[in-house]
């Protein structure tokens, strides 16, 4: 066994090295009583632990020094004092003894091999084997190893509920089960909040996109509607530059027409037109030579009391901020209508044929 442990130290440093220093003056005892000889200021100057075992004063000045590493297998031993040699740990010994390793990395407070066992461990992580990997991340201070096993049991927790170490848990270790239980909740919560957050941003870049639309159309014109002075354009495709021109020129079209609104009593769709023309008043800046019609008798009336009025407006303007500053840096403005038809009230059928299905 002696033999056999000098040979595994030899194989990791070079044999000049080696054959440059002294005498072994300390032994490491692991576990089927293998002895691995080893020099004491190596081991020193690598774990403040070691140095204060080896250094420790003792009643008998002239016995052998030895340092029991024991409840570890003495393959996984003699891998430790071969990265304490060289600084050096294979994939092959980090797949095998990866979690003993990571223990006694711990223990004697080497934080190199720590940080290569715990990235190695953090891709390695199966159903079986999570759960262990994360009491033992927790007893080793391991806090970014025990973070991607939460959210590994997190994403897969109908499995995880199914093997042996879940049940260990919940058997002996219910504040553990309490922490995780918790995590688990606290990110569903999360992405719950976040899709929640993307769907509302979503809305306000597309409200921002009708209003400026709206301002296309009232001042440039576009294929069935424009200003006064301005004759349509001739084409049958839809308007390139906005997803949503068609429908609202749609809109306009029937809010210029509709016989309810003339009779005082309006429709859905009416409405809807009023509310865009609200909107874009509350955020136009330049009401005075604006074309959109209404925007300067919305200006001249009381401001919106309506909280919540007043919350879609600043939502809108933050949108077109946003939007400004990704076009300026070099968004494409079809990457910000990716996957979009229109705005929540405008939603357009897909190819040629267009229509505003909200208001029919």
């Amino acid at each position: 066994a002696t033999a056999t442990a000098t040979a595994a130290a030899d194989q990791s440093i070079s044999p000049s090295i080696y054959r440059e220093l002294p005498e072994p003056d300390v032994y490491i005892l692991a576990s089927g009583g293998l002895r691995i000889p080893a020099h004491s200021g190596i081991l020193a100057s690598i774990s403040p632990v070691l140095e204060h075992v080896i250094y420790r004063p003792s009643k008998n000045r002239n016995a052998e020094k030895v340092i029991s590493i024991l409840g570890v297998p003495s393959d996984a031993v003699v891998s430790f004092v071969r990265f304490l040699y060289s600084s050096r740990c294979t994939a092959e010994h980090l797949e095998k003894h990866g979690i003993h390793m990571l223990a006694l990395s711990h223990v004697y407070m080497v934080p190199q091999l720590k940080a290569m066992c715990t990235k190695d461990l953090a891709q390695r992580l199966t159903i079986e084997s999570v759960v262990d990997v994360l009491q033992l991340a927790r007893l080793c201070n391991a806090s970014d190893l025990y973070l991607k096993c939460m959210k590994f049991v997190a994403d897969h927790f109908k499995f995880v509920d199914k093997t042996e170490g879940w049940k260990f848990i919940q058997d002996n270790d219910p504040w553990l089960e309490l922490d995780i239980l918790q995590f688990i909740d606290e990110t569903e919560s999360r992405k719950h909040r976040n899709r929640r957050m993307r769907k509302e941003r979503k809305l306000y870049v597309e409200l921002h996109e009708a209003m400026e639309c709206l301002e296309h159309i009232c001042s440039e014109g576009c294929t069935i509607v424009g200003p006064y002075n301005v004759e349509p354009k001739k084409e049958r495709e839809p308007c390139s530059h906005y997803s949503t021109c068609h429908g609202l020129q749609l809109l306009i079209k029937h809010f210029a027409t509709c016989k309810k609104r003339n009779n005082g009593v309006g429709c859905g769709r009416c409405k809807r037109m009023w509310q865009l023309l609200k909107l874009h008043s509350s955020i136009c800046d330049h009401s005075d030579c604006c074309k959109v019609p209404l925007c300067r008798k919305f200006k001249q009336r009381s401001p919106e009391d309506n909280p919540q009025w007043k919350m879609l407006v600043r939502k809108v303007v933050s949108a077109r901020a946003m939007s400004s500053l990704s076009l300026a840096n070099g968004t494409k403005r079809s990457d910000l209508n990716d996957g979009r038809r229109g705005i929540g009230t405008f939603r357009l059928q897909a190819g040629r044929r267009c229509r505003t299905a909200a208001f029919c």
